[in-house]
């Protein structure tokens, strides 16, 4: 089917789709789930394909590691499903409402958006999340991922789209665009059959979505993750902390890319996490100072401050103050997420409240900021704008709303 058949027949579909009751939605949830888990041999072997072709082009092994599935990382997509059929549906919720003193009432509720179209990288997983995402919210589809995952792409659409036959839901609530660097065109340029873009990937994806498309963008960002290591930090939760946020899986967007450490924390903290890094296999890429406290630190050149490396490497350096580690982050921040470590309540309170990113974690670790880990089931993306979604984009940053106006045959004067 070509593109612009794909975007007329998904427009129709966003009209049967914005009216379903929730227990038709839940209930093609999980009939998708069913139909994936069934799915997992073929899904398997078209998985081989793609990470064998992508090895011999020569792929970044990151970027394969974001391609590959295994039997874990298929139920894992398959509980996403199931955990947004047991999420409440944000369609209908009222946002706000009153009474105007004439007696005519306004309510504002949440609505579809329609279509949405989403451009992604090499990432799997993100076929079954956004399909999902966009039914329990109302939405149709429209998947565009890359070349290189499109045998397991082809399969997951199939597995899910049976699945919505199977619930008796239209099949064209969730399509996979394919064809050459055209459609991707196609798709950026369909203002009037697509509502609403997400790009999701690495910093050339999105910067090209951002500047090619005529349809509205909602953009994710790239996560120069910092950690800042205050003088009053607890020295083992803080090694606990970097140890899960770099190496637990670096080739994501909330994975820890900067090390900050204050001066006055250097002496007890770096020596520990400088050899606990090396034993995890990272590079550390530090400044003179970061290299006074232990072996094997690549001496950092200034571009590397401004680094998504997504494998074992991690920029470090050591600040002096709280105000030298703050202004760092602005100058270098993608708006990701930004942690702290630190045992004061008053440093934690100036660094949420100073920091401008869409997660601010305290003693935690950045790998929290993921729409599983929120609450939020499966997620679209992680928003780094500030219009209309920020954070990590559940099922109520996949609204839009409307206003509702009732009146009983009053008019205005």
């Amino acid at each position: 089917m070509e593109f612009r058949d794909q975007a007329i027949a998904a427009r129709a579909a966003a009209v049967e789709l914005a009216t379903l009751r929730r227990s038709q939605k839940d209930a093609a949830l999980n009939a998708m789930a069913d139909s994936l888990a069934a799915a997992e041999s073929e899904l398997l072997e078209a998985n081989a394909v793609d990470v064998a072709r992508a090895r011999e082009a020569g792929t970044e092994e990151s970027i394969v590691d974001r391609l590959s599935l295994n039997p874990d990382r298929i139920r894992g997509m398959v509980q996403g499903l199931r955990d947004l059929a047991a999420l409440p549906d944000p369609v209908g919720d009222v946002v706000r409402g009153w009474k105007l003193g004439n007696g005519v009432s306004v309510t504002q509720v949440r609505v579809p958006f329609g279509v949405v179209g989403i451009i992604y990288e090499a990432r799997p997983n993100v076929t079954a999340d956004a399909a999902g995402i966009c039914l329990k919210s109302g939405n149709a589809a429209l998947l565009r991922g890359s070349s290189s995952a499109l045998q397991t792409n082809r399969v997951t659409v199939e597995a899910l789209r049976r699945g919505l036959k199977d619930a008796g839901v239209t099949e064209d609530a969730v399509h996979l665009i394919e064809g050459d660097r055209d459609a991707t065109t196609e798709l950026m340029r369909a203002r009037g059959l697509v509502d609403v873009l997400i790009p999701r990937g690495g910093a050339g994806l999105i910067q090209a979505v951002v500047d090619g498309s005529t349809v509205p963008v909602i953009e994710t960002g790239t996560g120069n993750c910092h950690i800042y290591v205050d003088a009053d930090a607890d020295v083992d939760q803080a090694l606990a902390i970097l140890l899960n946020a770099k190496t637990q899986r670096p080739s994501v967007c909330n994975a820890a890319e900067t090390l900050l450490v204050h001066s006055a924390a250097a002496p007890d903290f770096l020596p520990r996490a400088l050899s606990a890094l090396r034993q995890a296999g990272v590079t550390v890429h530090g400044d003179s100072a970061t290299a006074g406290y232990g072996e094997g630190v690549v001496p950092a050149r200034p571009d590397e401050y401004d680094a998504e490396y997504l494998t074992l490497d991690l920029a470090a350096k050591v600040v002096g103050s709280m105000d030298e580690a703050l202004q760092h982050i602005r100058e270098h921040t993608t708006g990701h997420s930004e942690t702290i470590v630190t045992r004061s309540r008053s440093a934690a309170d100036r660094f949420v409240a100073e920091v401008d990113a869409a997660a601010v974690l305290v003693n935690a670790s950045s790998r929290f900021v993921d729409g599983g880990e929120f609450g939020f089931g499966a997620e679209i993306g992680i928003s780094t704008q500030k219009l209309h979604a920020r954070g990590p984009m559940g099922l109520q940053e996949m609204t839009s709303s409307k206003y509702v106006v009732e009146g009983d045959g009053q008019v205005r004067s």
